[in-house]
């Protein structure tokens, strides 16, 4: 039951949201006001950051081809594989998924022609599977806890840490240089997403914590404007748990007082020490009625 009312509130919040992903995708500004268009970072030897919109990808080139991580949607692809053709002639090799949601993943067919291999965890299967897109190719290559991924003498480590973020989401570890690429989960400098759609609160701390464990001093995320740095301290992993920390407890401490109603809670919690994140104005009220949802519905 979990599961479903979950997977109903994410629908529910994508018909309603700005940035929901349709046949046709967004050619105004629908979020905030950032203008649309696209940017490309170079991070380090072959490894860029992609930026289309408030969304961000990296593609890693090596001797003997490229890595690309979500190819976000038909348009962005398309302006992907023009800006790795600027850097190397050599062919994209393999495409890996972070998870399922298509705003993310759509619009791989691009690479899939070329001959790509699309690499994600086992639940994608399903989830595409029971939400096909035809501008989402299947995963050629799965796996359920860890994969690691070489080519050209670079190393890219695929890591689950079970549901947070829908039930398939990976967080991608480039060893070497000690640079981690996380989708959704962590967005620096900004509160959670609206009503936090396919958000698991609970799972999302706990996957957190076992994140900060891993060996690493960077972060690159998967959303920010054009404004935002592209790779932030590996401190922001903490930042974002703490907040879901402190929002889950300020809400708690009005539900313990006996106010149970949404509508209140969402006007009575504030958290004055996250007000110069992005969407603090907009987003709370929705953050907070999520967190009454998993308080009196436990989900």
């Amino acid at each position: 039951m979990k599961h479903l009312l979950l997977k109903f509130t994410f629908v529910l919040s994508l018909l309603f949201s700005s940035t929901a992903m349709s046949a046709d995708f967004p050619t105004k500004e629908p979020m905030g006001g950032q203008p649309f268009g696209h940017s490309v970072k170079k991070v380090s030897d072959g490894l860029y950051v992609f930026r289309w919109w408030v969304y961000r990808n990296i593609f890693m080139v090596t001797d003997e081809g490229v890595i690309v991580t979500d190819p976000l949607n038909p348009k962005a692809a398309k302006l992907l594989r023009n800006e790795i053709r600027k850097i190397t002639d050599k062919p994209v090799k393999y495409v890996v998924y972070s998870h399922n949601h298509h705003d993310h993943i759509s619009g791989g067919n691009i690479f899939k022609e070329e001959g790509a291999k699309f690499i994600g965890h086992k639940n994608i299967l399903k989830e595409l599977g029971d939400h096909p897109s035809a501008v989402t190719p299947l995963p050629d290559i799965t796996f359920d806890s860890e994969y690691t991924l070489q080519l050209g003498g670079r190393t890219i480590e695929l890591k689950y840490f079970g549901p947070n973020h829908g039930e398939s989401l990976v967080v991608m570890m480039l060893p070497k240089e000690k640079i981690l690429f996380v989708v959704d989960i962590v967005t620096p400098r900004r509160v959670a997403f609206r009503s936090m759609p396919d958000f698991w609160p609970d799972e999302w701390i706990r996957s957190l914590k076992e994140i900060e464990q891993l060996d690493f001093d960077y972060v690159i995320s998967a959303h920010g404007p054009e404004n935002q740095p592209a790779i932030d301290p590996a401190a922001v992993v903490k930042e974002q748990r703490m907040y879901l920390e402190d929002l889950i407890a300020a809400v708690k401490v009005e539900w313990d007082k006996g106010t149970h109603s949404p509508d209140k809670l969402r006007k009575l919690v504030k958290l004055p020490k996250y007000k110069h994140w992005r969407s603090y104005e907009q987003w709370l009220p929705m953050n907070v009625e999520r967190i009454w949802a998993y308080l009196h519905m436990g989900w």
